[in-house]
């Protein structure tokens, strides 16, 4: 074993102990609560999309966010695939997306007819560089009169769309200003960000549209599901016509004025929902304790760096990450397999989506910084229920 995997293997250690049985990434946390909720939705009967459950989840969504209006859908893809749909992108357009992200944040664009453009990460935040882009936007992009088109390509660049990974909050201001600056809508994809904010203002909320996720990994979990988040009354009214395959409100006429989806989130998942929000803000203050303790143990080491939340941001730090300060893909891989030997289930940050096959033929920007994080950054255990039970 190298004495760098031991090091990385004595500091999880000091956090989490010897795992006996094996730690999971992410594992969602239940109590009477989300029983008692269910079993209700359960005695209702009213467990597909028509009952309290969805109304109740979406307006706890906006308490929460300030988002004014919440669309809850069946998931996070579905719920960025129709945002950018509203948000005006069209088939064959472009559609500014980080290199490094979940696949599923290029697969809306690209379930949506248009196509994936990557753009890198920063050098000391895994979110959208704004600096790197507006430079980037400078060589590639010219205004005309049908809006900002790629010389390369000749498409129409019509949205940017950000990740604020693992919970981080990405520079969405300036990225806001950059988008802005080209007239092209910002639409977040916040999925991973729940209880994250910057400047106190919620992810989400700072582009024309954002989406969450509530995949059973994220730290509020509706089994699968969803949500579209907007400022704009227009654009909520009609993401609520489209989820629901464009129905028009009638007795019992079965009237629909356009192809449209069956998107609507269950009220089963919303019931789970409502109890988990009602718990979602000791979920942020354990998860940020543990942030603490694994800054603790890593932080004064020369080979590893904490990823910390970036300057006036709160994280919910949804996963926590280290990341090696000279990237090194065979270290890391090497720190992978001994970490999950030793029963932690410790993970790399994904693939980078230009070099999937699906996506390989995609426009992209250079992205070395995205890279480096492709190959020194690991996740960590990141469980709530581990504060209590760590040492």
């Amino acid at each position: 074993m190298s004495s760098l995997t031991a090091e990385f293997l004595d500091a999880a250690r000091v956090v989490l102990g010897s795992p006996r049985p094996a730690l999971a990434l992410h594992e969602p946390e239940f109590s009477d609560l989300e029983s008692t909720f269910v079993q209700d939705c359960l005695n209702s009967t009213f467990v597909s999309t028509v009952g309290k459950y969805v109304g109740e989840f979406e307006s706890a969504l906006s308490t929460y966010t300030g988002a004014p209006h919440v669309i809850a859908v069946v998931n996070g893809t579905a719920a960025l695939e129709l945002a950018v749909r509203l948000a005006g992108v069209k088939a064959g357009d472009e559609v500014l997306v980080p290199g490094l992200t979940f696949v599923g944040t290029a697969n809306a664009v690209s379930i949506a007819g248009a196509i994936p453009h990557f753009v890198d990460s920063g050098a000391s935040t895994p979110g959208i560089d704004p600096t790197l882009l507006a430079d980037y936007l400078r060589l590639v992009g010219e205004r005309r009169k049908g809006g900002l088109i790629n010389k390369k390509t000749g498409r129409r660049i019509s949205a940017l769309l950000p990740l604020h990974p693992f919970g981080h909050p990405a520079d969405v201001v300036d990225l806001r200003q950059v988008a802005d600056s080209y007239e092209i809508p910002l639409v977040e994809d916040a999925a991973e960000s729940l209880g994250s904010r910057v400047s106190g203002r919620h992810t989400g909320t700072f582009g024309l549209l954002g989406t969450l996720s509530f995949n059973g990994n994220k730290i509020v979990t509706t089994g699968g599901g969803g949500a579209i988040l907007t400022a704009d009354a227009d654009l909520a009214s009609r993401a609520r016509h489209l989820t629901t395959t464009a129905k028009r409100a009638h007795r019992w006429e079965f009237f629909h004025d356009e192809v449209a989806w069956n998107y609507r989130m269950p009220n089963l998942n919303a019931a789970l929902g409502c109890a988990q929000m009602h718990r979602l803000d000791d979920f942020v203050a354990r998860k940020r304790r543990l942030a603490d303790r694994y800054r603790l143990a890593f932080g004064e080491m020369a080979a590893f760096e904490f990823v910390d939340e970036p300057l006036n941001t709160r994280s919910n730090y949804w996963l926590c990450t280290i990341k090696l300060r000279r990237p090194d893909r065979q270290a890391r891989d090497r720190i992978l397999e001994a970490a999950n030997d030793a029963g932690f289930h410790c993970r790399p940050v994904w693939n980078l989506l230009p070099t999937l096959p699906m996506y390989a033929a995609c426009p992209s920007a250079p992205l070395p910084n995205a890279r480096n994080w492709e190959d020194s950054l690991i996740c960590l255990p990141s469980s709530a229920k581990l504060v209590g039970t760590v040492r």
